[in-house]
């Protein structure tokens, strides 16, 4: 009788830890999905930003250093670069867009050109989308991490090399106010 408790229990044991592992695994390949998603937003801001930076050059030629950074940033090659370092890459050339409108504010010849127009107007429906998907992403950070911190997951987890995923946050630079001095 006690041989029979014994493999009942260990084939329960044996189950909870295959249901955890396979809840890890689940909730990893949603991270992946939902950074998959964001990536190709990612990619069109990315893919947009010569066309708008060409646009803007004509009007603000004594912004140059905006327009140098922003183009710098985006020579680099975007499909050669991790999860991490798109995160990173895409975060400062949200802070140099930024800048690179609030600069073209003070340019009303800018603001009326036809091209610069429907360029930002797709550039705000980008952003919304990366908005969107990077709290799809986040959720989905969230939810993996504290599966895999709660006790007694974080066991389970840590004997199966489950390892915290990082959230994609803006940084502090991001955080100020955008400063225009001419």
């Amino acid at each position: 009788m006690s041989v029979i408790i014994f493999v009942v229990l260990i084939i329960l044991l044996l189950s909870y830890i295959i249901g955890v592992y396979n809840k890890g695994i689940t909730l990893r390949n949603y991270i992946k999905e939902a950074f998959s998603t964001m990536d190709v937003y990612l990619k069109k801001r990315w893919d947009l930003i010569p066309n708008l930076v060409e646009t803007v050059k004509g009007y603000v030629s004594h912004e140059q250093d905006v327009l140098k950074k922003i183009t710098e940033l985006r020579n680099k090659n975007y499909s050669g670069l991790s999860d991490a370092e798109k995160m990173n890459l895409n975060s400062e050339l949200g802070f140099g867009l930024a800048k690179l409108i609030a600069v073209a504010e003070n340019y009303p010849d800018l603001k009326a050109n036809q091209n610069f127009s429907n360029l930002m107007q797709e550039l705000s429906l980008i952003e919304e989308d990366i908005a969107n998907s990077r709290k799809y992403y986040n959720g989905n950070v969230r939810e993996f991490n504290t599966f895999i911190q709660l006790f007694p997951t974080n066991i389970i987890a840590a004997v199966f090399g489950f390892k915290e995923e990082k959230l994609f946050e803006i940084d502090d630079k991001q955080r100020e106010n955008v400063k225009v001095s001419f």
